[in-house]
């Protein structure tokens, strides 16, 4: 399916792995010339590299989301290389964990700090680009968690939730410009955040990774009906549609990739 996006310029953040990295792979092959950013330079160089892009569709520039002075520089770099189009906003982190008289200020902070007010600043620096030329995707990454929240990791689901707040406002603000904003909404997929997690599960009861991921599909997403981890591709490829012409009738909307996670319709 032609996705319409060939010679757009597209600027997908966390894309060092997972979603980020098979999003940013997704739309070079539909012909996009994307931008990635990610923390850490060599890591990304190497995610890069992996990508295997023709020469000059593909850039890797450093940056913290969170800080306004890095997305500032960062956006100067990516200037000569003209308007952005489509805006992937993937960058997170799992945060804070624990149950809510756990979780001091400082863990509340540094995750709504990252997952909130990340992809606020994001957005703010590069919607100048995307208000230009009558045509612009966002898509921002938000969880499962924003409509389904769970006791033990409280900080990132409202930061998740106020996301798809974020999203639903912006579509509502510019849609008439010709920028279209939408949501995708992830449930445990095969990422390094969830092996993170899978790994400290199995440490904590004495088991293999396998064991913690049947235990915790048994346990804690009892509604995930297919049984196993989602893949970030899989994710990706609903990403890549809503960068798209295809999507050119949707706006404002939350698409759930979850294996039916969520209890709810």
């Amino acid at each position: 399916m032609d996705l319409g996006l060939n010679g757009r310029l597209a600027f997908v953040t966390g894309a060092d792995s997972g979603i980020g990295w098979h999003t940013a792979r997704l739309l070079l092959a539909e012909g996009a010339t994307v931008v990635v950013t990610d923390l850490d330079q060599a890591e990304l160089d190497t995610a890069a590299a992996a990508l295997e892009a023709p020469a000059g569709r593909l850039y890797a520039f450093a940056a913290d989301v969170t800080d306004v002075d890095q997305l500032a520089a960062l956006h100067r770099r990516v200037a000569p290389l003209g308007r952005i189009d489509v805006l992937v906003q993937s960058a997170g982190v799992t945060g804070a964990q624990g149950l809510f008289h756990e979780i001091d200020d400082e863990g509340w902070t540094s995750t709504l700090t990252t997952d909130l007010l990340g992809p606020v600043r994001v957005v703010r620096e590069f919607l100048p680009d995307l208000r230009t030329g009558g045509w612009g995707r966002v898509v921002l990454l938000t969880s499962e968690d924003a409509v389904q929240p769970y006791d033990d990791e409280l900080p990132y689901c409202a930061a998740k939730a106020g996301v798809l707040a974020l999203a639903k406002g912006l579509s509502r603000s510019y849609a008439r410009e010709g920028l279209l904003v939408n949501c995708v909404s992830p449930a445990f997929i095969h990422t390094p955040m969830t092996d993170a997690m899978m790994a400290k599960r199995a440490d904590q009861r004495g088991t293999d990774v396998d064991e913690a991921i049947s235990s915790f599909l048994d346990e804690e997403r009892p509604h995930l009906e297919l049984k196993r981890r989602g893949e970030p591709e899989e994710v990706a490829a609903v990403v890549a549609f809503l960068c798209s012409e295809r999507a050119s009738f949707v706006n404002g909307s939350n698409y759930r990739v979850d294996a039916g996670s969520v209890a709810t319709i």
